[in-house]
């Protein structure tokens, strides 16, 4: 059996950010609560051990919730599992507190940087700061300085992702595609990873799932997504399960899903530890369980 991407939930369901497509929302809580949880430390040693044994290249630090609101245990998390050199650490962030709060999170950047972590994937909907805000921030009038951001990651010598959700009525076109594309290369964003918007076959969360259906992309925009890609980029590789990296003028993109299950395969996507000490392999199945 081959792991992917080994992921570790940081934090609780607890966000600063708003998106109406929220897969927490939409997804079971599997033992994720509101606040900080203990973690089992034994079960994440054990996971830390399968994971290596199985190849894993990259561990994420990611959550339910945005995992910078407690970022003392991101620091745990990268202490708990040095002994295991996993070359890639990466975090996903929305990056609000990062940027809105830069004397408290200097400290944790330099810290996080020199424990391993390599690359911080920031979250985005669009290049433009409305299109941010009305997604992450609707009860702000202004979206974080996203520019601001990718400089600070940069000084702390962390590589940047920007991790675009492709919506209807957002990035939704070739044309918006390119614009995008631009504003990554010329903010030196080393990648850029597009997916669908989507949602899981059923929903605890009714809201979440309704602007879901109504905002992800027709049959015709992915495939002029697609087309674009093909038509100028060049096509770099094929990761499992079918994601497609392209070299773009120089920039760096990823077109890929956010599926996280392939029957017909013995290889898994991720391997996704919860703070509990449960081991899973799926964010919507309780039955996909390890541990």
């Amino acid at each position: 059996m081959q792991i992917q991407t080994f992921s570790i939930l940081a934090g609780s369901e607890a966000c600063n950010a708003r998106c109406p497509f929220c897969i927490s929302k939409m997804t079971p809580p599997l033992g994720v609560q509101l606040k900080e949880p203990e973690v089992n430390w034994r079960n994440f040693e054990i996971a830390c051990r399968l994971a290596e044994r199985c190849g894993v290249t990259t561990a994420m630090i990611t959550g339910k919730g945005e995992p910078t609101i407690f970022p003392e245990q991101v620091t745990k998390y990268l202490r708990a599992m040095a002994a295991f050199r996993f070359p890639i650490i990466e975090l996903q962030s929305n990056g609000i507190l990062v940027v809105e709060r830069p004397e408290v999170y200097s400290k944790h950047l330099r810290d996080w940087y020199e424990l391993g972590m390599t690359t911080i994937a920031v979250s985005i909907v669009h290049h433009l700061p409305e299109k941010n805000r009305v997604i992450y921030l609707p009860y702000k009038s202004d979206y974080i300085d996203l520019p601001k951001l990718i400089r600070m990651l940069h000084d702390h010598h962390l590589s940047v992702r920007l991790a675009c959700v492709l919506a209807r009525g957002f990035i939704d076109s070739r044309q918006a595609l390119q614009e995008l594309i631009a504003f990554a290369r010329e903010h030196h964003v080393e990648q850029l990873t597009i997916r669908p918007v989507n949602k899981p076959s059923s929903s605890r969360n009714e809201e979440a799932f309704g602007w879901t259906e109504e905002h992800h992309l027709h049959a015709e925009q992915l495939d002029d997504i697609r087309g674009f890609l093909e038509a100028h980029g060049t096509l770099l590789m094929t990761l499992v399960h079918g994601a497609q990296v392209y070299d773009v003028e120089g920039q760096n993109v990823c077109l890929t899903d956010s599926l996280t299950l392939e029957a017909r395969s013995d290889d898994l996507r991720q391997l996704i530890f919860f703070p509990d000490g449960h081991l899973r392999y799926d964010w919507q199945h309780p039955g996909a369980i390890l541990l």
